[in-house]
């Protein structure tokens, strides 16, 4: 065997050595992410004179703050979807995660600047650097897997170990360095970490030579992906009368929300419909009858995902706000009483995965290999339904705020427990479903669309979260409870039907101990 297969079917731990290249750079690119979302806010909402140890913000509003932090957070995500296309069609999504990461780093330097136009144009450097890095480098992760390889599960696993290692580390320091060093210093902090996944990813680019090139780009013992023409998919709407019905019946709506809600919203909901009319036009150009029943699975996967995202996020938005006013947050520590920072809890979702991430899935492979009931869209159901029974210990946290005046901090730990369980029955094997389940050529599109519907769901948050004014913590956390098992039930009931419709992508896997090469996946 030459030295170039040595390079290829290299092993570290059981995977692809290219899984922990991968891991290392998402790993400091969520550090860079999370540790500047961990201090938007606040800095948008600092004033801009006065004593705060922290230097000067921009003395916003929370209003102000919040509006373009959910608009932020949002793009974040639905730019993954250009991303995907722009890796489909020009880059590869081993170029695309490059650019993407020398986008990200230019983004959190411009931030550790003082001027309002280095405020803005960060953020939309960072907008664009996220785009083209995140759908891709998650599709370049299933890329390492043969076609049934059960391993493949595990890696998204371990891979997802790595995100929340990042957003760990992340908002245990940076917290400290701005406090001690300013607000623009924990900003360069975050650039820092992503020129250290930058350095990583070149570093191990010799263990991704198999993975995430175009057509154009040759390679010894590399499966290539034919560049796709949305154009052509576009054009072709005009040919299916019931596709351009639809398409004009949303655009109309489209036009209606821009000027009921705003141009905003108007502008969400026209790139939404470009989206569907997308999907519409990909569903035809699909040569078999599989293939397309395989699409429809995971388009309905999807809508689990912008469910699970929706309820989850409440985390950031109102359980954090929840914590800050109604949670005794005071522990008893050897006989001194100390308080618990408000975000404090939120490092508790990274630790448990973290903590029981590997055993989950090792769990569920352990399951396959016994022949029990261990299918994507079972675990998805099964984690939206976990993930609900979370809200139901913060229904006990409000019943007893209402009753006391407070409530007790265990009600969130516990809630924080179901939830991080509950993802990891569903993110990580949503991740590795998209790749089983979409065809090659719009592989990294697909992967853009999921996320994409994450951002969908951390705006359905926010709405969700602002209806707690109007209705009560307690209804609203109810509401997410009931709503949340129905949903997961539901879906729990259909899944024979939609597993039939996948032709028996999950039927056949199996461990490969040892590979000779990587393919991509290929339907």
């Amino acid at each position: 065997m030459d030295k170039s297969k040595m390079v290829h079917q290299r092993q570290l731990l059981g995977h692809p050595v290219g899984l922990f290249i991968l891991f290392f750079t998402e790993m400091w690119e969520r550090f860079s992410y999370y540790g500047m979302r961990a201090l938007l806010v606040l800095y948008m909402t600092t004033e801009t004179m006065g004593s705060d140890l922290r230097g000067p913000g921009l003395g916003w509003s929370e209003q102000e703050a919040l509006a373009l932090y959910g608009w932020y957070t949002m793009l974040v995500y639905v730019m993954s979807i250009p991303g995907g296309m722009i890796a489909d069609k020009l880059l590869g999504q081993k170029k695309a995660v490059l650019y993407g990461a020398i986008i990200l780093v230019a983004g959190h330097i411009t931030l550790a600047f003082t001027p309002i136009w280095a405020f803005y144009v960060g953020l939309g450097l960072i907008i664009l650097g996220v785009g083209l890095l995140k759908p891709n480098i998650s599709t370049m992760v299933g890329g390492l897997y043969k076609k049934g390889d059960i391993r493949r599960d595990k890696g998204f696993s371990i891979f997802y170990i790595g995100i929340n290692l990042g957003s760990l580390l992340a908002t245990m320091t940076v917290g400290s360095v701005v406090l001690a060093y300013g607000w623009h210093a924990g900003f360069a902090l975050a650039g820092v970490a992503m020129v250290i996944g930058l350095l990583v990813y070149l570093w191990g680019y010799k263990y991704l030579k198999h993975v995430g090139n175009l057509d154009s780009e040759p390679q010894e013992d590399t499966v290539r992906v034919e560049a796709v023409s949305y154009g052509d998919l576009y054009s072709s709407l005009f040919k299916s009368p019931l596709q351009l019905v639809i398409a004009g019946v949303l655009l109309v709506l489209s036009l209606a929300g821009w000027y009921l809600m705003g141009w905003g919203y108007g502008l969400l909901f026209l790139f939404l419909t470009a989206i569907i009319a997308l999907m519409m036009m990909i569903y035809k150009d699909l040569d078999t009858q599989v293939y397309k029943d395989r699409f429809l699975v995971l388009l309905l996967s999807f809508i689990m995902v912008v469910i699970f995202w929706g309820a989850f996020e409440q985390a950031g938005g109102l359980m954090n706000l929840y914590t800050d006013d109604k949670v005794d947050r005071v522990l008893n520590l050897f006989g001194n009483k100390v308080l618990i920072p408000t975000e404090m809890f939120q490092s508790l979702n990274a630790l448990f995965i973290i903590l029981f991430a590997t055993a989950v899935g090792g769990f569920w492979a352990k399951r396959k290999l016994k022949g029990k009931l261990s299918g994507s869209i079972f675990k998805m159901a099964l984690g939206i339904i976990i993930m609900g029974f979370g809200f139901l210990f913060m229904v006990f946290a409000a019943r007893e705020f209402n009753e006391n005046g407070t409530s007790s901090m265990i009600w969130l730990v516990f809630a924080y427990l179901f939830h991080t369980i509950g993802e990891l029955c569903l993110s990580p094997v949503a991740l590795s479903f998209i790749t089983k389940l979409a065809p090659v050529r719009y592989a990294s599109l697909m992967m853009g669309v999921y996320f994409a519907t994450s951002g969908l769901g951390n705006k359905v948050a926010g709405i969700v979260g602002e209806s707690a004014s109007n209705y009560g913590d307690l209804t609203v956390f109810m509401g997410i409870f009931i709503f949340t098992v129905v949903v997961g039930t539901l879906f729990l009931l259909i899944r024979k039907p939609l597993n039939r419709l996948t032709h028996g992508i999950e039927d056949n896997e199996n461990i490969i101990k040892e590979q000779e090469g990587f393919d991509l996946i290929k339907e």
